[in-house]
């Protein structure tokens, strides 16, 4: 029962999105860690749905992309990770989550690493958000990098230069509940993407030393405090009932294990893209339920149009599906059975149900690596090949770590599944929309 001070259940709900960098499957409680404490995701995991077989990319840029705009990377051309001499962005002829709900009449606020941009013309408030606060890039790409010292944004202004990172994660906090608090009497999108936990680490004195898993560990812990004065903002100020909270992650994590799964950050492995998700809507999204049905970033852009009521572009090609049905009934059947997996602008791997198959020879976790890696820096991410023959079949469900590769066994399906592969990609390269370039037009 919805308490006397909510909003009514026919008033637009409010949206927070929070993500995390480098963020594991398996790094907090909800998702099988059990050494960390994560009592505020252990909370909204209780009080909402987990998604257990929820898809980002192997790395930053390509993954924003996906999410901001519900297409696959390659579909909007964004290679692998964008770095300070890049003079590419997403296009702002794109259409963004911002701009699908601020029509609408929602106030809209990134929060965070934005990394699909860092000219003016990119920045989040020329891709419809109102206020911006953040890093443009990632936090290891300062001055000791050898590019310009990093830059903390607010709208479009610098502010600071190698700001205290150990405070990012509590400044960040800070700057999404006062856009909460400024604009609680009317609908809000917060997409807070956090600048942890990617390399370096850093978490704020209050934390440090307090993990069982070091400086990574605090880390972590202190996402989860955040999490916990989202939530209870929301409550103070009588919106958590009418408030979709989505917390999710860009990609595995930076070399290390994300159990169940095989491989980390940067591979098209499950440990690589699958991710963990939790969304949370009182009264729409039953409690304490799971999801096992594909779903991943680049649906939140069909889904947050049908939530608030909004038409998807009709001019352009849009590849996630709105997953609304899945959200309320965790019966529900698949909305789309297909996971398409790129290393760069290549397309590496296709699920179809419980099968995947990798298009080349996966390789060793260190070969994947390698081979993402040559993706996102705009080589052609490839790998052993086979005689130019499709190889790597794994049942996800009876092999989640990918360990046995079966496709001698199932040549059919190899055929089959090489087929749509070959037929997907082919459209994606057929329809694909150019980035953003700086200094054109």
């Amino acid at each position: 029962m919805l308490s006397v001070h909510a909003a009514p259940t026919t008033a637009k709900p409010n949206i927070v999105l929070i993500f995390i960098d480098d963020m594991g499957y398996a790094d907090i409680g909800p998702f099988g860690n059990t050494q960390l404490r994560t009592p505020h995701l252990d909370k909204l995991a209780t009080e909402g749905m987990k998604f257990t077989s929820f898809y980002a990319a192997p790395v930053c840029s390509m993954s924003r992309a996906s999410m901001m705009t519900g297409c696959y990377n390659a579909r909007v051309s964004i290679p692998g990770v964008l770095f300070p001499k890049d003079n590419i962005g997403l296009n702002p002829d794109e259409i963004t989550l911002a701009e699908i709900v601020k029509p609408k009449g929602y106030a809209t606020c990134a929060i965070g690493k934005w990394h699909l941009g860092h000219h003016p013309e990119f920045l989040p408030t020329r891709q419809g958000f109102d206020h911006y606060f953040g890093l443009p890039y990632s936090n290891d790409m300062g001055h000791r990098k050898g590019y310009p010292p990093l830059p903390l944004i607010n709208d479009d202004k610098l502010v600071e230069t190698e700001p205290n990172q150990s405070e990012l994660t509590r400044r960040y906090t800070e700057e999404a509940i006062k856009f909460i608090r400024d604009h609680q009497g009317t609908p809000f999108f917060v997409y807070l993407p956090h600048t942890m936990i990617h390399n370096p680490v850093a978490t704020s004195d209050g934390f440090k030393g307090k993990s069982k898993l070091g400086l990574l560990g605090d880390a972590i812990e202190e996402i989860d405090w955040s999490v916990g004065q989202i939530m209870a903002a929301l409550k103070e100020f009588k919106l958590d009932d009418n408030t979709l909270v989505i917390f999710t992650s860009d990609n595995g994590p930076s070399h290390r294990p994300a159990p169940p799964f095989r491989g980390w950050k940067g591979t098209c492995f499950e440990g690589g893209v699958r991710e963990p998700c939790i969304m949370r809507w009182p009264g729409k999204i039953p409690a304490g339920t799971s999801c096992n049905q594909i779903a991943g970033n680049i649906d939140m852009l069909p889904t947050f149009a049908k939530i608030v009521g909004a038409d998807l572009p009709k001019d352009r090609l849009i590849d996630g599906r709105e997953i609304t049905s899945l959200m309320f009934d965790p019966k529900a059947g698949p909305v789309r059975d297909t996971q398409l997996y790129f290393g760069g602008l290549k397309l590496v791997a296709i699920r179809q149900g419980d099968w995947k198959l990798f298009l080349n020879a996966p390789g060793d976790d260190t070969q994947a690596q390698s081979n993402a890696e040559d993706g996102l820096k705009g080589k052609p991410a490839g790998g052993k090949e086979r005689g130019g023959r499709s190889a790597g079949l794994y049942n996800l469900a009876s092999d989640p770590g990918e360990a046995n590769d079966v496709a001698a066994e199932h040549p059919d399906i190899v055929a089959k599944m090489s087929e749509e592969a070959r037929k997907r990609g082919a459209e994606i390269q057929e329809h694909k929309r150019p980035p953003g370039q700086h200094g054109a037009g």
